[in-house]
């Protein structure tokens, strides 16, 4: 090769690497809310291909606006309003327990009597406790409504990009698949392989946690245990532990019912959490989780608290796909590239 063609190549990559990386830093801000629309996508792009048959000409545009709007009010106003909920739930719950007054220091009293009454001589301050916790989330509060606000910049960004990637999603894909080194059959067999992953935890594990945390919530409502929206969000994260799930929640607070004499709401929640938050658990959440995702359950926890510490919220749902799309890249070079080397070397032995 000339020493010209060999300067041209050295400019031509240096040049490109320059600029990759330029882009790098222009995009990163914005990586998180790019990869919640690609998940956005990924799991209502059934949805998309309906409403673009419905569509007057089968027009794009007009089926990728509506798609987008379908999004914004099932998936992100409830999002939002959940989480508004919540952060002014722990406002509400920790500026009560500073203060010592309302009923949650009635209830802490009764808590301490009833167990010196079963164990005699046993002492704990519970109210100092629970109030040094509250100065310390007193002191990072403006951290909670920093992530609340960063969260709904997301999402903004996140739906403008679900837009584009419905409509324009599929020529993006073909360029993804020319660009790549891959043979094209094994990109779309990764593709697929990732879609249907991405579904599977999004609707399997994300989506069950989430309705497990809501019936939850429902059930503290009806029999009358306060700040249900908070101990429903705390229900969603156990539904991720497997072999405890929603009991880490549910069974503290029957308890508490029952040692404060209310035994028709012990029962009551006791039933509730059994049939109906049991019922998603038991038969819905493994139906869904089935479809596709073959992760262990501890795998798909430690992705979940890993995405949240890395990303914030939206690591709940991108922290399970990551990993998800490292296994299933594993397993594509198990099955095609490593069985494509071991037959090569049979044939040359041959």
């Amino acid at each position: 090769m000339k020493l010209g063609r060999i300067v041209e190549y050295v400019f031509f990559f240096g040049l490109l690497l320059l600029a990759g990386y330029m882009v790098w830093l222009i995009m990163a801000p914005f990586l998180t809310a790019l990869a919640l629309s690609v998940i956005i996508v990924t799991i209502c792009h059934p949805l998309y291909l309906r409403l673009k048959k419905a569509m007057p000409r089968k027009n794009k545009s007009l089926a990728a606006v509506a798609a987008t709007l379908v999004v914004l009010t099932v998936i992100v106003l409830p999002l939002v309003l959940m989480s508004s909920l919540v952060v002014h739930e722990i406002v509400t719950f920790y500026q009560e327990l500073g203060s010592g007054e309302g009923g949650i220091q009635t209830q802490i009293d009764k808590v301490e009597m009833t167990l010196q009454a079963l164990i005699p001589g046993f002492n704990i301050d519970l109210a100092s406790q629970l109030e040094s916790g509250a100065k310390w989330l007193t002191g990072n509060l403006g951290a909670i409504f920093a992530g609340t606000l960063s969260t709904l910049f997301i999402f903004f960004i996140a739906l403008i990009g679900s837009f584009y990637f419905f409509r324009d999603g599929n020529e993006l894909l073909q360029l993804v698949i020319k660009a790549s080194p891959l043979p094209d059959n094994e990109d779309r067999i990764i593709l697929n392989r990732l879609a249907r992953a991405v579904r599977a935890v999004a609707t399997g594990t994300v989506l069950v946690a989430i309705i497990q945390g809501s019936l939850v919530a429902i059930g503290f409502t009806i029999f009358g245990i306060e700040r249900a929206v908070l101990w429903g969000s705390f229900a969603s994260l156990g539904a991720l532990i497997p072999g405890i799930g929603t009991t880490i929640v549910t069974v503290p607070a029957i308890v508490y019912l029952f040692f404060t004499g209310q035994m028709f709401s012990a029962i009551g929640l006791l039933v509730w959490s059994v049939l109906i938050v049991g019922l998603v658990d038991n038969f819905i959440g493994p139906y869904l989780i089935s479809r596709g995702n073959n992760l262990h359950p501890f795998i798909i926890l430690i992705s979940v608290l890993g995405g949240i510490s890395l990303m914030g919220p939206i690591g709940f749902v991108i922290g399970p796909v990551i990993v998800t799309l490292f296994v299933v890249l594993l397993e594509i070079y198990n099955q095609y590239i490593v069985k494509e080397e071991s037959i090569e070397n049979v044939e040359d032995d041959i």
